[in-house]
C-alpha cells in the first residue's frame, strides 16, 4: 500500500559530490525545512557532517550515520564496493536493505551507486541491468530518455527493458496513459541505424508497447515520443548537451547585447531570454531514479548544489509514498521474458 502520512527516512551519501559535504548538508537542511514528512540520514564522516550541521538549526530531523571513506572517480565501482564495503554509498544502500531507510541518494560516481544498490538490494525480477531515466523538464516535460548513463554496451533485450521501464515512468510519474515509445536512430525508416537499433526495432514492434518506430535527433524535443530509448553513452551525451544550453545561450546573449541600452523591446527580449536560459541551466544539475533495482535509489549529478539536492530528496520521498517499486514489479510481470 502507498505510504501517505508516514515520515519517510532517506539515506543521503554525504561524501558523494563535486562540492563536498558542506553543499550536501546544506541541501539536506533545505529539504528538512521544506518537507515535514522526511527524516534524513546523512552517511559519511561523522566529524565532517556534524561540523557542517552545526551551522544550522539543530532541531531538524537530520542524523548522521558513520561511514569509512568514499568512492572516487576512476575507481572500479564493483571492485571498490566489495573491497571497501563501508564507504558512504555502500552504507547508504545497506540502510535501505535493512529497512532503516526507505530510499537512498548519491551524487558520487554513477557506477558505484549502481553497484552498491545491486549488491545490497538486488534487481527486480526480469531486469538484467538498471537504467537511469531523465526528463527534459522545460522544453519537453512529457519526454523521458532511457538510459542516461548507466549502460554503455547494450543488447536488444536491454532496450526492451528500457522501453518498458520508461513506459512505467511516463504512466506513473508523468501521468501519460499510453506513452509513445521510440528508438533514437539516424533515420526514421525501420532499416536505419546501428545493428543494435535495427535488431531492437523488431522486439519493440512486437512488445505490445505503443511503439511508434524510430525518431531522429531533431525530434527529441518535439514531444512525438514520450519514451526515447538509447544506450547510456548516447543518452548521457544528449542530456549533458541539453544541460549546457542554458549557460551558453545566456553567455551568447550577454555578448550580443553588451553595450545596448536595455529599454523597450530590447529589455523585454533580454528578460524573457534570460529567464528561459536560467530555467534550462537549472536543469543542468538534476537527478534520476535508478530504475530496475529493488528499492528507491536516486542518482544525482556530481555537480548538484543545495536546491537540486533538496529537490532530489523530495522526489525520493514521493517515489516511496507512491510505492513505485511495487508498481514497476506489477507492470513488468509477464512482459519481459524470463
Amino acid at each position: 500500500m502507498p505510504e501517505t502520512n508516514q515520515v519517510i527516512r532517506i539515506a543521503v551519501d554525504a561524501m558523494g559530490g563535486d562540492y563536498g559535504s558542506g553543499e550536501i548538508v546544506k541541501g539536506a537542511v533545505l529539504a528538512a525545512k521544506e518537507n515535514n514528512d522526511v527524516d534524513i540520514a546523512l552517511v559519511g564522516s561523522r566529524d565532517i557532517i556534524e561540523s557542517e550541521l552545526a551551522r544550522y538549526n539543530s532541531h531538524l530531523p537530520i542524523s548522521c550515520i558513520e561511514a569509512d571513506g568514499r568512492v572516487t572517480e576512476g575507481e572500479h565501482p564493483a571492485f571498490t564496493i566489495r573491497r571497501k564495503p563501508n564507504v558512504s554509498v555502500a552504507v547508504a544502500a545497506k540502510l535501505v536493505k535493512a529497512g532503516e531507510a526507505k530510499a537512498m541518494i548519491s551524487g558520487g560516481p554513477t557506477g558505484a551507486t549502481a553497484a552498491s544498490a545491486i549488491l545490497s538490494l538486488g534487481l527486480i525480477p526480469g531486469i538484467e541491468r538498471p537504467a537511469v531515466g531523465g526528463v527534459f523538464e522545460t522544453l519537453a516535460p512529457n519526454t523521458v530518455i532511457m538510459d542516461c548513463g548507466v549502460n554503455v554496451d547494450c543488447k536488444p533485450h536491454h532496450f526492451l527493458a528500457f522501453a518498458i521501464m520508461g513506459s512505467v515512468y511516463a504512466r506513473r510519474l508523468l501521468n501519460i496513459d499510453n506513452p509513445a515509445v521510440a528508438l533514437l536512430s539516424t533515420g526514421a525508416e525501420e532499416g536505419k541505424g546501428s545493428q543494435l537499433v535495427r535488431e531492437s526495432y523488431a522486439l519493440l514492434r512486437d512488445s505490445g508497447l505503443n511503439f511508434i518506430g524510430n525518431i531522429e535527433g531533431n525530434d527529441i524535443l518535439s514531444g512525438r515520443a514520450n519514451v526515447i530509448v538509447c544506450d547510456g553513452f548516447i543518452g548521457n551525451v544528449i542530456l549533458k548537451f541539453y544541460e549546457s544550453m542554458g549557460y551558453y545561450a545566456g553567455e551568447w546573449l550577454k555578448k550580443r547585447l553588451k553595450g545596448f541600452p536595455r529599454v523597450g523591446p530590447a529589455r523585454k527580449l533580454f528578460t524573457t531570454f534570460t529567464s528561459l536560459t536560467r530555467v534550462i541551466e537549472g536543469e543542468s544539475i538534476g537527478s534520476g531514479l535508478l530504475w530496475g533495482v529493488n528499492g528507491v535509489v536516486f542518482v544525482m549529478h556530481g555537480g548538484s548544489k543545495a536546491p537540486q539536492i533538496a529537490r532530489t530528496i523530495a522526489k525520493a520521498k514521493e517515489a516511496v509514498k507512491a510505492d513505485l517499486v511495487t508498481s514497476i514489479k506489477s507492470e513488468l510481470a509477464g512482459v519481459i521474458p524470463k
